[in-house]
């Protein structure tokens, strides 16, 4: 998540990248999506990467994929994949097939969510409660796969963290 100045609110990794590739690719894809217009598309390859991203408020949400490494394609339509192996009609390339419109829907909930959670998000929600946010984004994506779009299934780990921080409040904090 980044604001309209290029500032990174929150940032996710899944895969390892070092901190002086990963600030350099961050601030080339970031002044990338700001400098584009709203009439253009909101998706962008850069790198090798797809990148997918919105505007909501004063919020940037990006979201980059790589190349998936040794995936396999078929040059033939509707050939058995055992016989197109064994007649060598399949190419190991690295290709990126991810969806863009599923990974634009995916930040589309994720705002939902975080609208559900927090009223009407913006970026100091994000700033004075990263811990939770963190917990939200944890909840949808595991080692970069989404697994999460239901919000009450996402919500719930952090309503019963919020419901004991509360109580522990009222035992030790009652002074």
């Amino acid at each position: 998540m980044v604001n309209k100045q290029g500032q990174t609110r929150l940032s996710s990794y899944y895969e390892w990248i070092s901190m002086a590739e990963r600030v350099a690719l961050e601030s080339e894809i970031i002044r990338k999506c700001l400098s584009r217009s709203e009439l253009q598309c909101s998706f962008v390859e850069y790198r090798g990467y797809k990148v997918i991203y919105r505007r909501y408020a004063s919020l940037f949400f990006i979201v980059g994929t790589g190349a998936n490494k040794g995936v396999i394609t078929s040059n033939g339509a509707g050939m058995d994949s055992h016989l197109a192996i064994a007649n060598n009609e399949h190419n190991n390339i690295d290709e990126n097939t991810e969806n863009e419109l599923g990974l634009l829907e995916f930040i589309h909930t994720l705002v939902e969510t975080m609208d559900k959670w927090a009223g009407s998000i913006c970026e100091l929600d994000i700033m004075y409660q990263l811990e939770q946010v963190h917990f939200l984004v944890d909840e949808m994506v595991m080692n970069g796969c989404i697994v999460e779009t239901n919000k009450p299934n996402i919500l719930r780990p952090i309503e019963l963290i919020e419901k004991e921080s509360k109580k522990d409040e009222g035992m030790f904090g009652g002074r």
